[in-house]
């Protein structure tokens, strides 16, 4: 027989005293895609962003084409992670869900690689 810590690995619910029940909604589930950065260099530092605040690329922040504002998000590449929060739309390249601020790109990788592979959840 199963134990119940197997049974929430395999079937994503726990089964106590015959009921059932079901794991966290999908849309807090890790997700996995390219992220870019953006505000050095291509005039957005200092502009509106989508949430009416003034943009800066030297924040936490990040832009995603459907969350709500204000969710914050933990973001990691490589075994280091930062905790961002959305503030903006976009990005609206294929393959990326995330455009960061430069400040959040570079605490995971060298902004000279332009776009990296990251997995992000809701904190």
């Amino acid at each position: 027989m199963l134990n119940v810590t197997k049974l929430k690995g395999l079937l994503g619910v726990a089964v106590v005293a015959g009921m059932s029940i079901l794991a966290p909604s999908p849309s807090f589930a890790a997700s996995c895609n390219g992220a870019s950065y953006y505000g050095v260099g291509d005039g957005y530092h200092g502009r509106t962003t989508a949430n009416g605040e003034t943009f800066n690329t030297y924040a936490l922040t990040a832009a995603h084409r459907y969350l709500p504002f204000g969710t914050r998000l933990r973001v990691t590449h490589e075994g280091r992670s930062v905790v961002v929060r959305i503030n903006d739309r976009g990005p609206f390249v294929a393959g990326r869900d995330l455009d960061l601020s430069y400040a959040a790109f570079s605490a995971l990788a060298s902004p000279g690689r332009g776009h990296i592979n990251v997995c992000y959840s809701r904190v």
